[in-house]
C-alpha cells in the first residue's frame, strides 16, 4: 500500500511554515481533493474540478485552554502552500460521508457559524478509506480531548471506526509536544489505543451485552456439509406444506370468485349511471359557460359607458369656454385695474389650447367634428385678443413718451444739467410686462411690431434727452481754447497758450459717457427683457455695466421685471440666434440717431484742444471693455464708433502738425538748432500726461509719425547746404536727446528714437571732426593713405623707392605740415569753434577731435617706424602733450 500523506514530513514542516507566527501546533496534515458533489439521474458521483487541498488540524494553547483548528491550505502559483481558509474546530456539528460515493472516501464537514446555511459545504475526497478514517478518527479524538463533546456523524457506523481503529493501531500516530523546538511522533500502544477506542466508541458494558445476545443464538453449525442438508430439509417441507395450504383453500376461492363476478356487474351499471351523468353535466356546463359570457360582456359594455361618460364630461369640460373669460377676452378693458383679470384669461386661453394639442390631448378626440369646431372657437378668440392687446400697447407706448416729450422738466435747461430718469416710464411698462409674456405665447408674431412702435417712441425721447444734455454740457464747461498749430517755424513765442488748463473738456466727455452709456445699456437690458427676447442677462451677478464705479444707476431700476416665462421648460432653451439678430436689430431702432450728439461733444473737445483726444480715446476704451453681454450690441457699436471718431480726429491733428514739420524745409538756410525740435518735447510731455486706460497705443503712434517726419525733414534741410550739414544735424540731433532725455527714460517708443537720434549725433560728429582734421593736416594723411594703400600690393621695403614716397618726400611733408605744429593745432580748434552755435557742445566735440587727431597720428607714426626705420618724427606721447596744454 503506498504511504499516506499524513506521514510526510516534508508536507508537515511546508503546513508549519506557511502558519508561521500564528503560535499555532500542527497535530496532523494530509493531501484531500475539494469538490461540490452534485448527483444526476444516474445516481453517481460527478465533481466540479476536484482542485488539490491540504488539510491540517492545528492547536493553540493560552493558559490552560486549548483551541483546536482545521485549516484549508491551497497551493500558489510556484508550487508553495498558503492559508487559503480556517475553520475552528469548536464550532464543527456534523461529520458526513457521502452515502452515494461507492468508494466511500468523500465527506462533508458542517460547521454551525457559517454565514449562509443554504450553500452547500465543500466536498472533500481522500484517495483511499484508511486516509479517510485517520483524518475522521484525529479529528473526533480532538473534539473529544479538547472541547469534550463529539459532532454529529452520519454515513459510517462508530463500530466499524472502532474495528479499524483495532486492525490498523501502528498506523496511528499522535502528535506529542515539542521539545527544543522540534516535533516528536511516537506511535500508541496497543493497549492503550483499545482503551482509548471503547471509552469514546463503545463502553465496556455495551460490549459484555452484545456479546451475550449473540451467544442466545448459537444455530449449531459445525460442518458445512451438515448444515446444508439440513437447510435442503427444511426447504422441503416448506414447500410441501404450501401446496397442503394451496389445496384446502380451493371452496374459499370459488366463493372469493362468485363476490368478483356480481361486483362487475354493479360496476358496469355504475359505468352507464355515470356515462349518462356525464352527458347531462356536460350540457349543463356548456349552459352556464354561454350564461357566463353573456354575462361578462354586459358588465364590460356597462363599464365602458360609465367609462366613456366620464371621458366625454372631461371633454365636455375642456370644451367649455367660462362666460367671464369670454367677455375678457373679446371687449375687456386694458386699464391697470383690470391687468389681472386680462392675465388670468390669458392663462386660461394657453392652457386651453396647449390641452387641444395632441400631446396633451388623446389622438383619438384631435378628429372629433365637436374638438375641430372648438379649436376654431379659441383661434379666433386668440387672434381678436391678441389684436386688441396690440393696437392699445402701440398707442400706450406713444402716449407715455408724448406725456414726457411735452413736460420740459424732464431735460437739461440753461444752467442745471438734468440727469435722465426713466423709472416712472418703466415702472408703467412693467404693469404690461405679463401680458407682452402671455401674447408671445399665444403669437409670437406679435411681438414684431410692438416691438418697433416701443423702439420708435422711446428713440425720440433718447434722442431729446442726449440732444439737451449735450448742449448744456457744452455751453456750461468753461475752458480756453488752445491753438492746434503746436510745431510751425511761424509761431514764435506763443507757446504759452499751449500751457491753458483744458481737463474740464474730457471732464465733461466723461460725464456724458457716464450718464448715458448706463442709461443706454439700461434700456437695452430692459427692452430686451420686457419685449420677451431670449438671450443672455446684460450685466452678470455682481458685475458692472461700464468701467466706472460711478455709473448710472435708477432708484428703481431694476431688470428683472419679476415675472418668469409662462412655460418653464421654454426658459431652459438657451441662447437664441434668431433672437439675438432680431435683438440688435431692434435695439438699432432704439438707439440709432443718439450717436450724433455724442460725436458733438467730441468735435467740441478737439476745436479746444486736439490733444484731449488722448484722454477721450482713454476714457472711450474704459467703457468699452466693459460692455460684453449680447444686449449690449449697440452700445458698444456706438462706443466704437467715438473711439475712432477720436482717433480720426487725433491723427488729423498729428497730420497738421506734421505739415508744420515739413512747412521748415521750404524756409530760407537754416542754422543752428530748429524750432520744432525743442517744441516737440513739451508736445510730447503734454501728451504723455493725457494718457489713460489703453490710449498708450494712440500716443506710440503719434511719436512714431512725429519723430520720423522731424529726422527726415531735418535730413532734407542739412541737404541744402553740404557744407555745413554736419554741424547742423549734430547740433539738431544733440538738442533732441537734451530735450527728450527725461521721457526716454519712461517711455519706451522714443528711447527707440533716442537711441536714434544718439547714433546719428555720433556719426555727424565723427564726419565733421575728420574733415577738420583733414584739411589742417592733409598732407600728413594724404602721405599715410598712400602708404596704406601700396601695403596691399608690395612689401614695406619697398615703398621707399616709389616716386612720392622716398625719404626726402617724407621729409618736405613732416616741414610743411609739422612745422608750427601748435598753429595749426589752434586753427583746428578755431575752425571746430567758428561753425558751431550752441557752444555748450564745443568741449564735448574738441576732446573727440583730439582723440581723433592722436589716433591718425599714432596709426602714421607706427607706419614711418616700420617704412622708415631711420628717419625720425615727433614722438605720440609729445603730440599728446602738446594738446593737452593747449
Amino acid at each position: 500500500m503506498a504511504k499516506s500523506s499524513a506521514d510526510d514530513e516534508e508536507l508537515r514542516r511546508a503546513c508549519e511554515a506557511a502558519i508561521e507566527g500564528t503560535q499555532q501546533k500542527i497535530v496532523l496534515s494530509i493531501r484531500v481533493a475539494k469538490s461540490h458533489g452534485i448527483w444526476g439521474k444516474s445516481g453517481k458521483l460527478g465533481r466540479h474540478m476536484a482542485k488539490p487541498r491540504v488539510l491540517a488540524l492545528s492547536t493553540k494553547s493560552k493558559g490552560q485552554r486549548t483551541k483546536a483548528f482545521l485549516r484549508v491550505l491551497k497551493y500558489s502559483t510556484g508550487g508553495v502552500l498558503e492559508p487559503a481558509k480556517l475553520y475552528i474546530l469548536k464550532h464543527l456539528s456534523k461529520v458526513e460521508v457521502i452515502a452515494n460515493d461507492p468508494s466511500g472516501c468523500s465527506f462533508t464537514l458542517g460547521f454551525d457559524n457559517l454565514r449562509s446555511q443554504s450553500v452547500t459545504p465543500p466536498q472533500w475526497t481522500m484517495r483511499n478509506i484508511d486516509d479517510r478514517n485517520r483524518l475522521l478518527f484525529c479529528i473526533l479524538n480532538i473534539c473529544k480531548d479538547v472541547l469534550g463533546r463529539l459532532p454529529k456523524v452520519v454515513g459510517i457506523d462508530v463500530v466499524e471506526m472502532a474495528l479499524w481503529a483495532k486492525e490498523n493501531t501502528p498506523a496511528v500516530s499522535k502528535q506529542m509536544n515539542q521539545q527544543d523546538g522540534v516535533p516528536v511522533a511516537a506511535t500508541a500502544s496497543e493497549s492503550d489505543l483499545k482503551v482509548t477506542v471503547e471509552r469514546e466508541l463503545v463502553s465496556q458494558s455495551e460490549e459484555e451485552d452484545m456479546e451475550a445476545l449473540l451467544g442466545n443464538y448459537l444455530m449449531g453449525t459445525g460442518e458445512a456439509e451438515v448444515f446444508s442438508e439440513r437447510l435442503k430439509r427444511e426447504l422441503l417441507a416448506l414447500e410441501a406444506a404450501n401446496v397442503h395450504a394451496i389445496l384446502e383453500s380451493e371452496p374459499l376461492i370459488e366463493e372469493v370468485l362468485q363476490g368478483l363476478e356480481a361486483a362487475t356487474y354493479c360496476v358496469d351499471d355504475m359505468d352507464e349511471w355515470l356515462g349518462i351523468f356525464n352527458v347531462k353535466l356536460r350540457h349543463m356546463r356548456e349552459g352556464i359557460e354561454s350564461i357566463e359570457t353573456r354575462n361578462n360582456k354586459l358588465e364590460m359594455q356597462s363599464v365602458n359607458n360609465v367609462s366613456l361618460i366620464e371621458e366625454l364630461d372631461k371633454l365636455l369640460e375642456r370644451l367649455r369656454v367660462p362666460s367671464e373669460y369670454a367677455a375678457c377676452l373679446t371687449g375687456g378693458s386694458f386699464d391697470e385695474a383690470h391687468m389681472l383679470q386680462n392675465i388670468e384669461a390669458c392663462e386660461w386661453l394657453t392652457g386651453a389650447l396647449r390641452g387641444l394639442q395632441v400631446p396633451n390631448l388623446d389622438p383619438s378626440y384631435a378628429n372629433m367634428r365637436a374638438v375641430k369646431e372648438k379649436r376654431t372657437e379659441l383661434e379666433k378668440l386668440k387672434t381678436m385678443f391678441v389684436r386688441r392687446a396690440s393696437e392699445f400697447l402701440r398707442n400706450y407706448f406713444a402716449s407715455l413718451v408724448d406725456f414726457m416729450i411735452s413736460d420740459k422738466s424732464y431735460f437739461s435747461q440753461r444752467g442745471q444739467l438734468k440727469r435722465p430718469d426713466h423709472a416712472d416710464l418703466r415702472y408703467k411698462c412693467r404693469t404690461y410686462a405679463r401680458l407682452l409674456q402671455h401674447l408671445k405665447s399665444l403669437d409670437k408674431n406679435c411681438l414684431g411690431p410692438l416691438r418697433k412702435a416701443y423702439c420708435s417712441s422711446l428713440n425720440l425721447l433718447l434722442r431729446r434727452e442726449a440732444r439737451e444734455f449735450a448742449n448744456e454740457l457744452r455751453a456750461s464747461t468753461k475752458a480756453s481754447r488752445n491753438p492746434t498749430v503746436w510745431l510751425e517755424a511761424s509761431a514764435g513765442s506763443s507757446h504759452s497758450s499751449h500751457n491753458a488748463d483744458t481737463s474740464a473738456v474730457a471732464e465733461a466727455y466723461a460725464k456724458m459717457l457716464t450718464i448715458f452709456i448706463p442709461l443706454l445699456v439700461d434700456e437695452s437690458s430692459f427692452f430686451a427683457h420686457f419685449m420677451c427676447f431670449e438671450v443672455p442677462a446684460l450685466v452678470p451677478p455682481g458685475g458692472l455695466a461700464n468701467g466706472n464705479k460711478g455709473g448710472y444707476n435708477d432708484a428703481n431700476d431694476n431688470d428683472d421685471l419679476g415675472i418668469m416665462d409662462i412655460d418653464e421648460n421654454d426658459g431652459k432653451a438657451g441662447k437664441n440666434s434668431a433672437d439675438l439678430a432680431a435683438l440688435n436689430e431692434s435695439l438699432q431702432d432704439l438707439l440709432n440717431g443718439i450717436q450724433e450728439d455724442f460725436y458733438a461733444v467730441v468735435d467740441w473737445a478737439y476745436k479746444i484742444d486736439p490733444l484731449r483726444c488722448i484722454s477721450m480715446h482713454g476714457i472711450t476704451e474704459r467703457y468699452l471693455s466693459g460692455q460684453k453681454a449680447d444686449a449690449a450690441g449697440f452700445v458698444r457699436l456706438l462706443l466704437g464708433d467715438l473711439e475712432s471718431r477720436i482717433s480720426v480726429q487725433f491723427t488729423r491733428f498729428v497730420d497738421e502738425a506734421c505739415h508744420q514739420i515739413e512747412r521748415n524745409e521750404r524756409n530760407v538756410r537754416q542754422m543752428g538748432v530748429l524750432s520744432y525740435i525743442s517744441r516737440f518735447a513739451t508736445l510730447a510731455t503734454r501728451m504723455e500726461q493725457y494718457i489713460q486706460g489703453q490710449s498708450r497705443d494712440l500716443v506710440d503712434q503719434a511719436h512714431t509719425k512725429f519723430v520720423s517726419i522731424m529726422f527726415v525733414t531735418l535730413e532734407k534741410i542739412a541737404q541744402t547746404d553740404p557744407k555745413y550739414a554736419d554741424v547742423f544735424l549734430l547740433e539738431n540731433y544733440a538738442a533732441f536727446q537734451n530735450s527728450l532725455y527725461d521721457l526716454a527714460n519712461v517711455v519706451p517708443t522714443l528711447a527707440k528714437f533716442y537711441h536714434q537720434a544718439s547714433e546719428a549725433y555720433e556719426q555727424a560728429c565723427t564726419r565733421h571732426i575728420s574733415m577738420i582734421i583733414l584739411y589742417q593736416f592733409e598732407k600728413l594723411f594724404q602721405f599715410t593713405r598712400k602708404i596704406e594703400d601700396l601695403m596691399f600690393t608690395i612689401t614695406p621695403e619697398e615703398i621707399p623707392f616709389q616716386l612720392g614716397l622716398s625719404k626726402m618726400d617724407l621729409r618736405k611733408m613732416l616741414k610743411s605740415s609739422l612745422s608750427g605744429v601748435d598753429k595749426s593745432i589752434s586753427a583746428m580748434y578755431k575752425r571746430l569753434q567758428k561753425n558751431l552755435t550752441s557752444e555748450e557742445l564745443l568741449p564735448s566735440l574738441w576732446d573727440k577731435c583730439k582723440k581723433d587727431f592722436l589716433d591718425k597720428y599714432e596709426s602714421f607714426a607706427q607706419l614711418v617706424a616700420k617704412i622708415y626705420p631711420n628717419e625720425s618724427i615727433p614722438s605720440v606721447s609729445e603730440m599728446r602733450e602738446l594738446l593737452a596744454s593747449m
